[in-house]
């Protein structure tokens, strides 16, 4: 029987909401031992709409769900000194500490990495924030469109001639997650090697610049300023209406196109027209062409388009539907999103391994955790009774 990749590897979870759960998601469902510790009150993650047949409760937030799977969860409050007892004792024999709070949070807690590491020197203490631990913003707050705009990704979205626009959702995120977790690992094969913790600071803002790339080099290398592009009517590579949804086409770019070849694939000798002979034309007469453009895609079926397309190697992409996507014959057939049973809501389908692993591959073992639901496991197994147990609950130390 294969085991994960990170089988073995104990970490205590600290993390709510979605940049710091995903990263312990990620290194959950490869393998190892994560144990999410929650304000008693809960994650506030458990709050995320949209709820599993849209019923609003602490245990059927879909976003909760899918970013906890595989991990025990308790409740602690960190700011009793009998729960940060119980926390010190957890993280004796932990490999990864991964939280994030904001940057004041931990050291006002007693709980900064040094301090941490005097109590375990072998912990790596994985932290991700808006902006990092350190600089003049380290302590201010923001939400996902701050993200976007301080890290430069929403100046290049959106049409040229209107404000910019950031993607959909919490994809900043999931980036900064997906960074954490990517150095969390850097820094565990460091431990593994040398028997020594160290600190992890990843900052949200910088996992969204990260993105620019070219955009930046550009910029330091020669001034240009990269700006939103024209989006004028007759731009072959523009989103196109076709009689079951759109379609995303690109036929080539300037002199690589062929226009008759174009003309002859799309059916439309109404394009054979000096107008458009060649792309300085077609950049004057672009409204016309443009129009010309939607009236032919406007009859066509977007599947039938798509692998006609291909066979003239145009590059055309379907806009798919979540329903759509799912049945994409291409994610079908490497199964990629999974169904999940859930032992109180049935059967969810969730997205599955974001990359395959044939010796230790990715796995979904168990769903997340309800509020508390390993309390008595996990405080048991260090010694604490029932009666204890309820002196906890009682006095919301747990």
């Amino acid at each position: 029987m294969t085991s994960g990749a990170l089988a073995g590897v104990k970490v205590i979870d600290l993390t709510h909401h979605i940049a710091g759960p995903y990263a312990t998601k990620l290194l959950a469902d490869f393998g190892a031992d994560v144990l999410k510790v929650e304000r008693p009150g809960g994650d506030p993650g458990r709050r995320l709409p949209p709820f599993f047949h849209d019923e609003p409760h602490r245990d059927r937030s879909l976003p909760f769900l899918y970013l906890n799977t595989n991990k025990r969860g308790i409740t602690l409050n960190l700011k009793s000194d009998e729960g940060l007892a119980i926390l010190m004792d957890l993280l004796a024999d932990a490999d990864v500490l991964v939280e994030n709070f904001a940057p004041r949070v931990m050291p006002s807690l007693g709980l900064d990495a040094e301090t941490l590491r005097e109590h375990n020197p072998r912990l790596v203490v994985a932290s991700v924030s808006n902006f990092g631990r350190t600089g003049p913003w380290r302590d201010y707050k923001a939400t996902e469109i701050v993200e976007y705009a301080l890290g430069g990704l929403m100046y290049i979205f959106g049409a040229y001639d209107r404000e910019p626009l950031k993607h959909a959702l919490h994809q900043a995120q999931f980036k900064a997650g997906t960074n954490l977790a990517s150095a969390t690992l850097m820094a565990l094969y460091h431990q593994r090697l040398t028997g020594q913790g160290q600190q992890v600071d990843v900052s949200i803002q910088e996992s969204i610049a990260s993105a620019l790339r070219d955009v930046t080099n550009n910029y330091t290398y020669v001034g240009a300023v990269r700006r939103r592009q024209p989006n004028h009517t007759g731009d072959l590579t523009r989103l196109r209406a076709v009689s079951d949804g759109y379609v995303l086409p690109n036929p080539g770019i300037g002199a690589s196109l062929d226009w008759q070849i174009l003309v002859d694939f799309l059916e439309a000798p109404e394009l054979d027209d000096p107008r458009f002979e060649n792309a300085s034309a077609r950049l004057e007469n672009a409204e016309a062409l443009g129009e010309i453009l939607d009236q032919i895609f406007a009859i066509k079926q977007k599947q039938e388009i798509f692998y006609a397309a291909h066979q003239k190697r145009f590059i055309y992409g379907v806009i798919d539907s979540p329903a759509e996507t799912i049945g994409n014959p291409q994610i079908q057939a490497r199964d990629y999103y999974v169904p999940i049973e859930h032992d109180q809501l049935g059967e969810i389908t969730f997205p599955g391994a974001p990359f395959l692993m044939n010796k230790s591959p990715w796995a979904v073992n168990s769903t997340a955790p309800a509020l508390g639901e390993h309390n008595a496991e996990v405080l048991g197994a260090l010694g604490y009774d029932a009666q204890h147990l309820a002196y906890l609950t009682a006095s919301e130390v747990i």
